[in-house]
């Protein structure tokens, strides 16, 4: 009896300890009916984990820059693709596509994105 007190006493840890890493693929927080498109240059390229980051400036309506940052996914999955840690680099002209934050933050999830050679990057394994 006691074994099975600790074994379901485990199974209910590791539920709670893994609901925070399924809560953090949720998309809620981005308007995924429109497509945001940006053109401009990259700042910062963290290829690191949980996912890899993109900072790009982006010249708006009145000619100032306007600082975004976003998203893909895990650099492991981005290599698969082709990726390196040397795919972009700060200076690099890019156009990125994806959803915005519903917050109007320059916030992105992104679905796509043409490099600094004017093709589209692989934002999966094939």
């Amino acid at each position: 009896m006691r074994g099975m007190v600790l074994v379901l006493a485990a199974a209910i840890a590791v539920l709670i300890v893994s609901a925070p890493a399924v809560a953090h693929h949720g998309t809620a927080a981005f308007d995924t009916a429109k497509t945001v498109t940006t053109t401009g240059t990259i700042v910062e390229f963290k290829f690191a984990n949980p996912h890899v980051q993109l900072s790009w400036e982006v010249k708006n309506d009145k000619g100032e820059k306007d600082l975004w940052q976003g998203e893909l996914t895990a650099p492991n999955k981005l290599q698969r693709a082709g990726w390196t840690n040397q795919t972009l680099k700060p200076g690099d002209s890019v156009t990125i596509s994806g959803y915005a934050v519903k917050s109007g933050a320059h916030t992105m999830w992104i679905r796509k994105l043409i490099g600094p050679g004017g093709q589209e990057l692989p934002l999966f394994e094939e």
